[in-house]
């Protein structure tokens, strides 16, 4: 093999700078996220409060419609170009740069072709989308479809950026200048009396902005200021729409998942049981952060390191990650699972039959994020064939149960099928990431980080649990008890140094193992 006569010393500095950028790329992408929650959950305050139920609905109906839009729009190019962009030499005489109008020309004039259409059918449109009392609604519809064609561009723009610049970058404007701005500016409309149509067009603006430092971002790693060439050739086209393509359908089945296990039920069982599943989906899904956090940080690094034929270390940084996803997210949604009445009482007490269903979406999502990104190292292995199957395989079962379970059982039947679904497209995703990749993606190293997440929040929920009950006080008490336990452990020499070492431990014993037995 090539790398059989590689010095050990050589191979270990290699895997350890490798690792030590996935730790520093995914420390900033968690840092990210975290921000862009917080960020994400003020605007939602200050829509709620500052336009009333019915104001705040037809906004959110509004953003809704642009979100969906542009992710078809987009057809998978924003993935394509994380995925290609690593594998391409930037500057003057490189060849990155003429990936970039083979994926923005198209999705921008498919964006402007459905927002004229949208535009000149608004007044029809209008009635669908908002309730016949609601004031505005046609010229809110026509601001969200004018508003397409920029977001589409924001997007692609920005997947460019996390491509070839490191990931604080990307944090910087999507994470931190885009969220910062929209309750400000949102803010700022509602109080100035603008109604719903200016708070839209406040969540809009930024958009533009973000486009514009996004492309000022592109001119130095592209090098277009040096006269990089941007005409493609054949073999460009090929590349990037031979992965936009399956990409575009997956990540519709993705995206959709939710939104169609909720209409699933409203129609088989009836709104009630709709609102509870729905409510139950918006806990599990909120635990994807971590997981969405991570996977931003470390996308490119995995397709450099994949196209360069280093599987061994794309394996090991895909390790390291997995750990981190399972020590973040385990313990959440086992929280979700014991203290469901108390999480759902937050809503009302109506939503509290949900508890069963919440416990059952809690279970699949450990088995999502216990696999962690192996959507993502799939993806960046550039079969997004293979990723279509796992998540139309899944989305097939998960309809299929659904017909079956939702009329007899309600929210319960919904949750159930959903967690089907979910389990069956990341064990098929797993086993097509483990050929493709052709290295180990389970080591005992992740299974003693999910034993000990598990074990260690169980006994302290079921502490809790078992003091004040799975009611919203014996969850304040388990997050009290928790808070207390990492202020106490934190500090302690061996868990920070244990922290440090996630997995794998040791990087060039390994890739020095594997060169001497290759």
């Amino acid at each position: 093999m090539s790398g059989g006569t590689a010095a050990p010393g050589v191979a270990a500095t290699d895997g350890e700078r490798e690792l030590r950028r996935s730790t520093r790329s995914g420390g900033v992408g968690l840092l990210g996220a975290a921000v862009n929650g917080l960020l994400g959950f003020v605007l939602t305050v200050v829509i709620v409060r500052g336009l009333g139920p019915a104001g705040s609905g037809a906004m959110f109906t509004a953003i809704g419609v642009v979100t969906v839009l542009a992710g078809l729009c987009c057809a998978g190019t924003d993935t394509a170009l994380v995925w290609a962009l690593p594998r391409r030499s930037g500057g003057r005489g490189g060849e990155a740069a003429r990936l970039l109008p083979v994926a923005l020309l198209p999705a921008l004039l498919l964006a402007v072709a459905v927002a004229a259409a949208g535009v000149a059918l608004s007044g029809l449109l209008a009635p669908m989308f908002f309730d016949a009392g609601t004031t505005g609604g046609e010229d809110l519809l026509r601001l969200a479809f004018a508003g397409l064609p920029f977001v589409v561009a924001m997007t692609v723009l920005l997947a460019a950026v996390r491509a070839v610049r490191p990931v604080a970058a990307l944090v910087a404007v999507q994470y931190v200048l885009l969220p910062a701005a929209r309750p400000a500016l949102v803010l700022a409309a509602v109080a100035a009396g603008a109604g719903v149509a200016g708070a839209f067009a406040g969540w809009l603006a930024p958009v533009l902005l973000a486009g514009l430092v996004g492309a000022a971002l592109l001119v130095r790693p592209l090098g277009l200021a040096a006269g990089a060439a941007l005409r493609p050739v054949g073999q460009d086209w090929r590349t990037v729409w031979g992965f936009a393509l399956p990409r575009a359908a997956s990540a519709a089945i993705d995206a959709s998942s939710m939104w169609l296990t909720v209409l699933l039920t409203a129609a088989l069982a009836g709104q009630a049981e709709a609102g509870v599943i729905g409510a139950v989906g918006r806990y599990a899904l909120a635990g994807l952060l971590v997981m969405q956090g991570l996977r931003v940080a470390v996308a490119p690094q995995l397709s450099r390191l994949l196209g360069q034929s280093r599987s061994a270390e794309a394996a090991m940084v895909y390790q390291r990650i997995t750990s981190w996803t399972i020590a973040l997210s385990w313990p959440g949604y086992l929280l979700l699972a014991i203290f469901a009445p108390g999480f759902l009482r937050l809503f009302g007490a109506g939503f509290t039959a949900g508890a069963s269903a919440m416990g059952v979406l809690a279970a699949a999502m450990m088995v999502n994020s216990g696999t962690g990104i192996v959507q993502t190292l799939l993806l960046m292995s550039g079969r997004s064939g293979r990723h279509l199957l796992a998540a139309a395989t899944g989305l097939v079962l998960q309809v299929g149960l659904a017909l079956v379970l939702i009329p007899p059982y309600g929210a319960l039947g919904a949750a159930l099928a959903w967690a089907a679904g979910i389990v069956l497209e990341n064990v098929i995703a797993s086993v097509a990431a483990r050929r493709v990749v052709g290295e180990p993606l389970l080591t005992g190293e992740v299974l003693r980080t999910a034993v000990a997440a598990a074990a260690g929040t169980a006994v302290v929920a079921g502490a809790g649990a078992a003091v004040a009950g799975r009611g919203p006080a014996g969850l304040f008490l388990t997050l009290g008890l928790v808070a207390l336990l990492a202020a106490a452990l934190l500090p302690h020499p061996g868990v920070r140094r244990r922290l440090r070492t996630t997995v794998p431990s040791r990087p060039g014993r390994a890739l020095a193992m594997k060169r001497r037995t290759g």
